[in-house]
């Protein structure tokens, strides 16, 4: 594939979407793209109000509606593989999950807060994503769960 793609957008379509989907993670019911999660500053000028920019993260992905287990930052292939990840556990601490990812196109760089195992960042090749299986084992063991009681909705 070629690697020279100019934006953020064709680098998420071409090459960071197909590499989640191919671990496992179906579009529909795991992947929220440019999820919204502030609704931006109020700026109030006067008799004047507006809102600001928005926060939105990239990716999303959901073991379950409603149920996020990490946030996927993108950035172009100018930047370093590793430049968004700043902003990906900005992400991840808003919405409480242990996992946080950025990539340019040319790999992942994952974060694991839960430091199960010990090594807290990697640097993963775009066909090595992980599935949801291995983030959910992952997360079952830092919270102690088993499958079944991790997967549970809350008001149940």
């Amino acid at each position: 594939m070629d690697k020279r793609v100019p934006t953020e957008r064709d680098n998420c379509s071409k090459l960071i979407a197909p590499a989640i989907q191919k671990a496992g993670w179906d579009l529909q019911t795991h992947i929220s793209k440019e999820k919204a999660l502030t609704d931006g500053p109020t700026i109030v000028r006067g008799r004047l109000v507006a809102r600001g920019k928005q926060k939105r993260a990239y990716y999303v992905l959901y073991l379950k509606p409603n149920i996020p287990i990490t946030v996927v930052e993108v950035k172009g292939n100018k930047h370093a593989i590793g430049e968004g990840m700043q902003q990906a556990l900005i992400y991840a601490k808003m919405l409480r999950v242990p996992f946080a990812f950025s990539s340019n196109g040319d790999g992942f760089v994952f974060r694991n807060k839960t430091r199960l195992p010990a090594v807290m960042e990697t640097q993963i090749v775009l066909d090595k994503f992980p599935s949801p299986e291995v983030l959910l084992r992952r997360h079952e063991a830092w919270k102690g769960m088993s499958k079944t009681r991790a997967i549970i909705p809350f008001h149940i």
